[in-house]
């Protein structure tokens, strides 16, 4: 159903892969836009390995959600992990590529506390992000994607 990366020797591990959603802070949520025009945005998220999901919020209005709310298949890319191995002005850039399907769960506790989980990622400390949850956290629309397949390859950039 999902194709294989094509060039075998830039392949990284399904792991690596993981590891990559884990450690970077953002990625680009790719959906069917208007018109059959993709549409693709960058989002903070957290990776959710346990439950195999990413989620990130969103407004509860725009072009995103109207996206999802038409079809819920969808992509997640993930890119860093660069490094420099024998030429310093073309680097290894690491990539991972996620399809799945997103949901948009309705406000609830257990929105909340995936609101909770993903700000713990960006703001330094927790009372932080409870004064914010407390002020704007009905606002915010949860996004979640429950991951059907995960790619991922190492290119150099020359």
């Amino acid at each position: 159903m999902f194709r294989p990366v094509r060039k075998k020797k830039n392949e990284i591990s399904t792991a690596a892969a993981k590891q990559l959603l884990h450690t970077e802070r953002r990625g680009v949520f790719a959906v069917n836009g208007d018109d059959g025009y993709p549409y693709a945005v960058p989002v903070n998220f957290f990776y959710d390995e346990e439950e195999n999901r990413i989620c990130f919020h969103g407004a509860r209005a725009g072009h995103k959600i109207d996206a999802v709310r038409a079809c819920d298949k969808v992509c997640f890319t993930v890119y860093g992990g660069e490094t420099v191995r024998d030429e310093a002005w073309a680097p290894y850039m690491r990539s991972a590529v996620v399809f799945g399907r997103c949901r948009l769960p309705e406000y609830s506790a257990e929105t909340l506390a995936l609101l909770k989980r993903f700000a713990m990622k960006y703001y330094p400390e927790e009372s932080m992000v409870d004064a914010e949850i407390a002020a704007a956290g009905k606002a915010a629309q949860m996004y979640v994607i429950d991951i059907e397949h995960i790619s991922g390859k190492e290119v150099q950039e020359r």
